[in-house]
């Protein structure tokens, strides 16, 4: 024995059934509204209005002189059946259960009340046409349990008529008419949804699909970059470190000056094969915000200036004390790449120039300031065998940018050059998430 409580056999359906009438769709959005053309965005609410324009008139003639209703009744009637229709385009089920009360409730009236004797029934023609206009946009919004259950609903109540109606005056029986007419555009109209919400999952999935092989592309072409990289970058810079570390062992004779320098060059190298290795890895990651690294930032830059001192670029540091505390990291990183972009333009544009790196909070903002005076003598800049890329004031900009900061960068009277950034201390979630 089926139990009724689980929901279950026929009394779960009818239960469901009931459910889903009394549950419209959340959607409400008239139907195309999202149609590009405006002529297609208003054509549901001209169709509707000249629904209602032919059949309010109608509707009240043929109620009150086919089939014997008071005059003021049939108006009323023929209104209650009508109007209801403008919710139509936005909640046709709403509207469906206004007119599907209104038109029950004729029916009744015209079989205890009613004169006439020349029309069909249960279905006043013109109700009944109304009633299928209706049907249109609820089974283009309403899922296909809901167009059961109106189905039902609809053969259900005409049935009852029609039984009440034995033996009335009334013998035209129009019910099966009006039964399989409902389903019919039921069924189309559904058909028609469906087919709409299939290719639209399909255009979807096309999206998807797009999305992900460019996606794939990208991970590809970054792969292919850090091989790369990995094969021809990394390989020469362990080759300059090895060097550089063994040199002063290799060659016999070599001076105290020299063999520091050696060392130096094998230090910059090292540290920048970690670089390397760093930025390998976000290029093999599929997420580049999957880095879990740390990022370096204020508390760095002693070590930054530090390297580029024993590059032969005397550079002094000043920051305000406990400011790396309250500098946000995103902030920081973005003080730290801007300094090394500075003293990397020092060290190929006016090597051996004394630069001064301050770091100060005013208020809100944080002042930055890489100055650098001319260089000692006239030297060859080493741009002249350094092959750059010009991109390094653009980076600082969109560091800057990213941030909302402000930038300043230019030469001064004396020959040396300033760059200047003000930063915000306080960053919205957004940024710094």
């Amino acid at each position: 024995m089926i139990n009724s409580s689980t929901g279950s056999g026929p009394r779960g359906a009818v239960r469901a059934m009931l459910t889903t009438l009394l549950r419209p769709s959340a959607d409400h959005t008239p139907l195309l509204a999202r149609s590009p053309r405006p002529w297609i965005r208003h054509l549901p609410y001209v169709l509707v209005v000249a629904s209602i324009a032919s059949l309010l008139p109608s509707g009240i003639n043929v109620m009150a002189n086919d089939y014997g209703l008071n005059g003021g009744l049939a108006g009323a009637l023929a209104v209650a059946q009508t109007a209801p229709l403008l919710l139509a385009v936005s909640r046709p089920l709403a509207a469906w259960w206004m007119i599907g009360s209104t038109d029950l409730l004729a029916a009744l009236l015209v079989l205890t009340t009613g004169s006439g004797t020349g029309g069909p029934w249960p279905w006043i023609p013109t109700s009944l046409v109304g009633y299928l206009f209706l049907m249109v946009p609820l089974s283009l919004r309403e899922p296909r349990r809901t167009l059961v259950a109106v189905w039902l609903v609809t053969a259900g109540a005409g049935t009852a008529l029609s039984v009440a109606g034995i033996g009335s005056r009334y013998t035209g029986d129009n019910t099966v008419l009006a039964v399989a007419l409902t389903g019919a555009v039921l069924v189309l109209g559904g058909a028609l949804r469906e087919s709409a919400e299939a290719r639209r999952l399909l255009k979807q999935q096309e999206q998807i699909s797009e999305v992900e092989r460019e996606r794939r592309t990208l991970l590809e072409e970054r792969a292919r970059i850090a091989r790369e990289l990995h094969d021809v970058v990394a390989h020469h810079m362990s080759v300059i470190a090895v060097q550089a570390a063994s040199a002063p062992y290799r060659i016999e004779g070599v001076p105290a000056d020299a063999a520091e320098e050696f060392g130096t060059i094998a230090d910059a190298a090292r540290e920048s094969l970690a670089e390397m290795r760093r930025l390998l890895g976000v290029l093999r990651s599929e997420e580049s915000t999957a880095e879990k690294t740390p990022q370096p930032g204020v508390g760095q830059l002693a070590q930054l200036v530090e390297t580029v001192g024993r590059a032969g670029v005397p550079a002094e540091l000043t920051v305000d004390e406990g400011l790396a505390e309250r500098v946000p990291q995103a902030v920081g990183l973005s003080v730290y790449r801007i300094v090394q972009e500075a003293l990397a333009n020092v060290v190929r544009h006016a090597p051996g120039a004394r630069t001064w790196v301050s770091l100060s909070a005013d208020g809100p903002e944080l002042r930055l300031t890489v100055v650098n005076a001319p260089p000692p003598q006239r030297t060859e800049s080493l741009e002249a065998s350094v092959e750059g890329t010009g991109q390094g004031l653009v980076g600082m900009r969109e560091r800057v940018r990213l941030v909302d900061g402000r930038l300043d960068t230019g030469p001064l009277p004396d020959g040396g050059f300033k760059v200047a950034a003000v930063l915000p201390l306080d960053l919205p979630l957004e940024t710094t998430a």
